[in-house]
């Protein structure tokens, strides 16, 4: 395992070795006179996702600087402190009038909390929350589900303070809930919401919603520049400051990069040059990795001591001259040098242990901050601290086993892939996926280590502890599911995805649960115990079901299928297992069926329908279908071998080509970049080492099982059941996403948002789900080891 971590970590370096010198603007300057305007377009600005995009800058004849987005682009912002403007928006304000299709809107009314319009003889009042037709809220719409329901009567019933803010949307051909209808104009195309200033209106991009007077459209509107530091073209922040005549642009996040330093540029902007530095990083960020690296070597050598040598020479056969006697004091002498060398092993791994897990936390926190603020900081540098991420993992976690050593390889291969889409893309924003991947690997790790090596160093947790810190644990994820309901969507809020956290939550709740059921003496305290689960199980189907993505309720469904097959078979109930493979095998039956018999077995109406009609036939649908088709293209042209016939060795580090052009081929045709870069064969190799990981995590499972029957004392057994439940639900949720991710990208089924496990550049799933469950892993090895060193006395540490 070590030296396949080594051969992996040296293709990282070999693929840094041959990227090619990369240069990206560090500075746009635009030298305008009063009175002068220019057209730029994305280009010119290094938007590389918004090169359609048509970008006036002028400034009038007092100086002041204004800028727009020309009809038929994509919308801009303007970030001012506290504060960001999109183009195509405005705050309503009194007497202000704006036509939209047919209709005309007139505001009679407009403040911070509410806004009356008029419009053909109907009175409109909208608070954020609830829309009213004449003073009479509107009822649903036909469909409205029941989430979205139950929060419009939430809003009627409460005071304003209380209600779920709802924007308004205006569009389509029936007036109900939150919607205007208008004749001739699609749904949504412009909208209406609460925010800090007051009630925005909004156009979709590429509608023309006429202000005041015909021809001047809402989206060509200039958006002042004075006070502002920022301006948001696509995906590019460009953080602005005015000199005088010049107006000086420095690019962040997704910036353009070329080969040399060198561009075709209007009259008027200047570009200042900087090239992209593999290894840059402050001083003090090196000193917390080189403090990291020594405590890694610490706890590697700790890890070769840990076992003692065998005793040889007079310490075997007695000291000479003593006769029979020197036995007995030959045995004293070993136990002596046996007690002395555990307790050297264990100082050092005292001091090593928290030097490498706190370096590591204190390098992975930096990381993230320094790419928050903007920092250049170098992907060779991300690199090592992945490295050395990993060299702890396989050190201080302890004995590694069939799970741990999958789980590492895994994570390595994920960071060579990552690496590979950096350095191939000529974006400078994609390399902050593999800097965000290492850095939270670092964080986990890290945290693991330290959580590690408190729990051994202290007295088993108390049932009620337990219980208490499974709740706490609950109502965190609870409380970011709910935040992601009422402030994100399905990518998630905060730049935080609270359902991979949910999964940990739900895991261990439910662990908790069976393991309590097993041991309960009466049958009302299985109802007890579950009742918890249950709710947050409910709970989470909830929050998953707002989402409005189908893909996590199949996740959960495999993970629920997992842990009945998982009770049943500890239970012996044969019944209940069969029952559930037959329903797996029909699954996979209906699948098939479904191939076979094409689109026409479907409907044709509603969302979910038409995902799987893109499924089934995505060349009639070429739009909707461009992931399929892509992934497809590209995972056909890597072959066997991949694109460059050597299984992707020679083209590390250099240009990735247009399978970077796959939408989320970061996330979820994450395997799709990796069959078109290293072929089939190496997938296959690929799957064998995932297979590894489950497999490691049932035996784990299973060691877990057979302990809590071995176990002497309701507590020592139900912690060992416990681990047996949250090991087999963890392997679950790892084994419903490379499912869901293998069958998306190899169209077996629908697209499924949801990253492969270890290879996707998923942060929120590698700190919140896959770290915990590799630390939980090494645990439960631990006591693997500890129960067959001492067999007479279970879960006593010896």
């Amino acid at each position: 395992m070590r030296t396949a971590l080594v051969l992996l970590f040296a293709l990282q370096l070999l693929a840094l070795l041959h990227a090619p010198d990369a240069w990206y603007p560090e500075q746009i300057e635009v030298n305008l006179k009063p009175g002068q305007r220019i057209v730029l377009g994305g280009g010119a600005l290094a938007a590389p996702q918004a090169d359609g995009m048509q970008v006036e800058i002028q400034r009038n004849a007092s100086g002041s600087w204004f800028v727009r987005s020309l009809a038929g682009s994509a919308p801009l912002a303007v970030a001012a402190p506290g504060r960001q403007q999109r183009s195509g928006t405005m705050l309503l304000a009194p007497q202000a009038s704006f036509v939209l299709g047919a209709a005309r809107f007139v505001v009679a009314q407009a403040d911070e909390d509410s806004a009356s319009l008029n419009a053909g003889g109907t009175h409109w009042r909208y608070d954020g929350a609830t829309l009213y037709r004449d003073g009479t809220p509107q009822p649903a719409c036909p469909d409205d589900r029941f989430v979205t329901r139950a929060i419009a009567l939430w809003n009627r019933l409460l005071p304003a303070a209380l209600t779920v803010p709802r924007p308004l949307a205006m569009g389509g051909n029936l007036h109900c809930g939150n919607r205007i209808g208008i004749a001739h104009v699609e749904p949504g195309s412009a909208t209406l919401k609460r925010i800090r200033a007051g009630i925005q209106l909004a156009s979709a991009p590429g509608v023309a919603l006429e202000l005041d007077q015909p021809g001047r459209l809402l989206a060509a509107q200039p958006l002042a520049l004075a006070g502002a530091e920022a301006l948001v073209v696509g995906t590019t922040r460009e953080r602005l400051r005015i000199e005088g005549d010049a107006l000086r642009l420095t690019p962040s996040g997704h910036v353009a990069l070329f080969p040399a330093a060198r561009a075709e540029l209007p009259p008027g902007v200047d570009w200042t040059w900087r090239q992209r530095a593999q290894w840059a990083a402050p001083p003090a960020w090196w000193l917390v990795l080189a403090a990291t690296a020594l405590g890694t070597m610490l706890l590697r050598r700790d890890s070769l001591h840990t076992q003692a040598p065998k005793p040889s020479g007079w310490y075997a056969a007695g000291v000479p001259g003593r006769g029979g006697s020197s036995r007995a004091s030959g045995w004293l002498d070993r136990l002596r040098s046996l007690m002395t060398a555990c307790s050297e092993t264990a100082a050092r791994a005292v001091r090593a242990a928290p030097l490498a897990a706190a370096g590591l936390l204190c390098a992975g926190v930096a990381a993230i901050a320094l790419q928050r603020w903007g920092q250049p900081f170098g992907i060779g540098a991300s690199a090592l601290l992945a490295a050395l991420a990993l060299g702890a993992a396989m050190h201080g976690f302890g004995r590694v086993r069939l799970a741990m050593a999958a789980g590492l390889l895994l994570l390595a291969i994920g960071l060579l892939a990552q690496l590979e889409q950096a350095l191939g893309a000529q974006d400078l924003g994609w390399q902050r996926h593999f800097q965000r991947a290492a850095a939270l690997l670092a964080i986990g790790i890290g945290a693991g280590i330290l959580a590690l090596r408190w729990l051994r160093a202290r007295p088993p947790l108390s049932l009620i502890a337990c219980e208490g810190i499974l709740l706490a644990l609950a109502a965190a994820a609870l409380l970011a599911l709910g935040l992601q309901v009422l402030f994100g969507d399905e990518t998630g809020v905060f730049d935080l995805q609270p359902v991979e956290f949910a999964k940990l939550a739900l895991t261990a709740l439910t662990a908790h649960c069976l393991a309590l059921g097993f041991g309960a003496p009466q049958a009302g305290r299985w109802l007890r115990a579950a009742a918890p689960a249950l709710i947050f199980l409910v709970l989470f189907g909830f929050g998953l079901v707002q989402v409005d993505d189908y893909s996590p309720l199949l996740l959960l469904t495999v993970w629920a299928a997992a842990m009945t097959l998982a009770w049943s078979l500890a239970a012996r109930h044969w019944g209940t297992a069969g029952s559930i493979l037959l329903a797996g095998a029909l699954v996979t039956g209906a699948v098939v069926l479904l191939r076979e018999h094409g689109p026409g077995s479907l409907p044709s109406a509603g969302f979910y329908a038409d995902r799987f009609q893109v499924w089934l036939d995505p060349l009639t649908h070429p739009h909707t279908g461009e992931q399929v088709l892509l992934g497809a293209r590209a995972i056909a042209d890597g072959a066997w071998l991949g694109t460059d016939h050597l299984f992707g060795l020679t083209a590390l580090g250099r240009d990735a080509g247009a399978v970077l052009h796959i939408p989320a081929v970061q996330d979820d045709f994450a395997p799709a970049f990796f069959l078109n870069r290293h072929g089939l064969a190496a997938a296959l190799l690929l799957w064998l080492e995932q297979a590894a990981f489950l497999t490691g995590m049932v035996q784990l499972a299973a060691e877990a099982w057979i302990r809590s029957r071995a176990a002497r004392g309701f507590r020592a057994a139900w912690r060992e059941r416990f681990a047996c439940f949250a090991i087999a639900g963890g392997g679950a949720f790892v084994l419903g996403h490379l499912l869901l991710s293998w069958g998306t990208n190899l169209a077996i089924f629908p697209v499924m948002g949801q990253p492969m496990s270890f290879l996707s550049a998923g942060g929120s799933h590698l700190l919140f789900f896959i770290c915990p469950l590799l630390v939980f892993g090494a645990i439960s090895a631990q006591s693997s080891e500890e129960n067959a060193s001492c067999p007479s006395t279970s879960n006593i540490k010896c």
